[in-house]
């Protein structure tokens, strides 16, 4: 039979083992914990094509204005390659940019540039 001190010693053990494995382990650890991006942010676009059509929708949810500008990539050599003129999305604005190749878009993609 188990004596009540050796009991008493076990539970001691085994609480003090659960409540470390929630706490942090010191407060420096706690302290580094990453925080958010300090970098600038960009409004958020979404970018379809469909044929020879691309269009993005950009929505700006950040406190400072970003110029958006769309880029297409034609499918075909002869087929130039375009760029929209640059939009500037306000906070809380949204913009619709749209441009469109001869035959086909290999890839289109949108810049960011914060002011």
């Amino acid at each position: 039979m188990r004596s009540p001190l050796r009991r008493t010693a076990a539970l001691l053990f085994a609480a003090a083992a659960l409540a470390g494995s929630t706490a942090p382990a010191s407060p420096v650890a706690a302290a580094a914990a990453p925080a958010a991006p300090a970098g600038p942010r960009h409004a958020e676009c979404r970018t379809r094509v469909h044929g020879s059509h691309a269009t993005a929708d950009c929505f700006n949810g950040n406190a400072t204005t970003d110029h958006v500008q769309l880029h297409v990539e034609c499918v075909r050599w002869w087929d130039p390659d375009m760029d929209t003129a640059r939009a500037a999305v306000g906070p809380a604005g949204h913009v619709s940019l749209t441009q469109r190749c001869w035959l086909g878009i290999r890839h289109a993609w949108v810049t960011h540039r914060a002011t």
